[in-house]
Order: C-alpha cells, then sequence, then structure tokens
C-alpha cells in the first residue's frame, strides 16, 4: 500500500464528520453489509459521505490497513473508527450508535 493511498484516507476521514467506505454507493449498494450500514445511518437521519472501495484499488486496499480491519463497510465518525456493519448493527440495537452521534453533536436525541 502506498503512502498516498494512507494520506488521501486520511483526508477523507478528517474531512467528513460521518464517512462509510462501503461497496456501490448509498443509493446503490454492491453488498448486502454495506446496504444495511446506509439503511442504519438513513435510519437515523445522520448525514454521512461514502467512498466507493470498488472504483478505487488503492482505497480498496488502504483503508483495510488504515483501520487495521479488515472488512469493508467501515464506518468514521469525526475521525475516529467506529466499526463494520455488524458493529453498527450492536451499536444501533444498544441504543450506543445514536448516543455517539448525540454525543458528537450529528443528532438531536428527543
Amino acid at each position: 500500500m502506498t503512502d498516498d493511498a494512507q494520506a488521501r484516507i486520511a483526508e477523507m476521514v478528517t474531512s467528513n464528520d460521518v464517512l462509510l467506505f462501503m461497496k456501490g454507493s448509498p443509493l446503490f449498494p454492491q453488498c448486502g453489509f454495506s446496504s444495511k450500514a446506509v439503511a442504519i445511518l438513513n435510519h437515523l437521519n445522520v448525514e454521512f459521505g461514502s467512498v466507493d472501495v470498488l472504483q478505487d484499488q488503492g482505497v480498496r486496499q488502504g483503508i483495510k490497513a488504515f483501520s487495521d480491519w479488515p472488512t469493508i463497510p467501515q464506518l468514521y465518525v469525526k475521525g475516529e473508527f467506529v466499526g463494520g456493519s455488524d458493529i453498527m448493527m450492536e451499536m444501533f440495537e444498544s441504543g450506543e450508535l445514536t448516543q455517539l452521534f448525540a454525543d458528537k453533536g450529528l443528532v438531536s436525541v428527543s
């Protein structure tokens, strides 16, 4: 993996409050896990950026090393790695994900 890919990933992560590295796009996810991740974020009404790893091999391989996490999708909130779709689902079901977004000022909890 190149330092260039790492620098581009770091720039993407720091310039988006919520960023999802996924296969496909939010409108057309290319795998079930990415689809589930998008559905969770949409349900929580969180604005998020996305990066289609299928469009860039450097990012597709680089993100796995960047986060030390082997699978896609990957969610970042305010520059911090949160996890993949399984972790997102667990956090969503327990209320932790909503709380995380609320703590970061990204959603209001009623």
